[in-house]
């Protein structure tokens, strides 16, 4: 049958990787890019390592305010599928590609399939949470990577069509584990093993709030770590817009952003991880990497009850006291399956549509 899959931003291209390697085995799949993240960092270079087939659809979207990027989402998804006519269209995660593809498909009565359902943070000002909820809602088959998605599912009173599968990223960090071993890229830093931290800042909400971005600068500036902070151009343009960015330049190894291998290289290698990305907090527990996120609540809470993460919000005082004694010991359960989510997926799909 025909699938269309919908992606659009890094931690989908990742995503996507593994789930197309199963589905292809027995399906058609179309791939559409909505180019929600266009630099060749953020975009091209995943498809590259990542060995994704090149996308038969690129719209082409890229930025703008969440309604002008969701309504040109929802606009060319919507022309894709009436040509295309698939059974069945397949989104991934909480982006506003997530959300474009799942409203388009369901008003052209297209059966939607959400890999990661379940997710919440229970704060509804992270545009992703809107996201997520509503295309739990309206999609007809919900892949959970964890026991907490499916019961916040069936909190909500999702029953049908929701199955427990594991998490497509840990398929990935299992896979790619051997090519992102040696990139060279810490020789290339000037970084030594075990010995660095590791940052990404991209949330509004601490990207947007010069008090925040200057707290969580302020710390890493001043821990007395090696810092490697590969920037989000977004991040780097607001950096520069307070005034924080030479400090921060000066300070530590500020760098553009990198592949999905090189980064997995520098994160496995790395003393800590500092993120307030959801996908990374993951990615750091799967490589036994203490977490310090910048966040005041998450939506992998499996990773913080392990003891393997630790939320700190944009406190300096917090940031900078996790730097020095976060020490994560306890053992990580199996919480994220068995590393064959993709193929789970695919066998239900079968099932389902046979």
């Amino acid at each position: 049958m025909d699938i269309v899959s919908v992606v659009g931003a890094r931690p989908q291209f990742i995503k996507a990787a593994q789930v197309s390697r199963e589905i292809r085995k027995k399906h058609k799949e179309i791939l559409l890019h909505t180019g929600q993240h266009y630099d060749p960092t953020m975009s091209a270079t995943f498809f590259d390592e990542l060995e994704i087939p090149e996308p038969d659809y690129n719209l082409g979207v890229g930025s703008g305010s969440h309604a002008e990027q969701t309504g040109r989402m929802v606009i060319g998804i919507e022309e894709v599928l009436l040509k295309e006519k698939p059974q069945l269209v397949l989104v991934y995660g909480d982006t506003n590609s997530t959300l474009g593809g799942a409203l388009a498909s369901v008003k052209v009565h297209i059966p939607v399939a959400h890999v990661e359902a379940g997710l919440r943070s229970f704060n509804r000002s992270m545009p992703e949470e809107v996201n997520r909820v509503i295309v739990d809602r309206v999609s007809h088959l919900l892949f959970c990577p964890t026991k907490t998605a499916v019961k916040n599912l069936e909190n909500e009173g999702l029953t049908k069509g929701v199955h427990l599968v594991g998490d497509v990223m840990y398929d990935a960090a299992l896979h790619n584990k051997a090519l992102a071993e040696d990139r060279g890229i810490l020789e290339k830093l000037g970084v030594k093993r075990g010995n660095y931290l590791l940052v990404t800042v991209h949330r509004p909400s601490n990207t947007d709030s010069k008090e925040n971005l200057a707290a969580i600068v302020d710390a890493l500036v001043s821990c007395g770590e090696d810092v490697v902070f590969p920037a989000h151009p977004r991040a780097v343009k607001l950096l520069k817009r307070y005034e924080l960015y030479e400090e921060l330049k000066e300070g530590i190894h500020l760098i553009e952003p990198v592949g999905y291998l090189d980064f997995t290289c520098l994160l496995m290698n790395a003393k800590k991880m500092i993120t307030d990305s959801g996908g990374v907090q993951k990615e750091a527990y799967f490589h036994e990497i203490p977490c310090i996120t910048l966040r005041e609540e998450t939506e992998w809470v499996e990773t913080a009850e392990d003891g393997w993460n630790i939320l700190v919000g944009a406190d300096k005082g917090k940031i900078l006291n996790s730097i020095n004694s976060f020490d994560p010991k306890g053992k990580r359960r199996e919480s994220y399956g068995d590393g064959k989510a993709s193929k789970k997926i695919s066998d239900i799909i079968d099932d389902e549509f046979s």
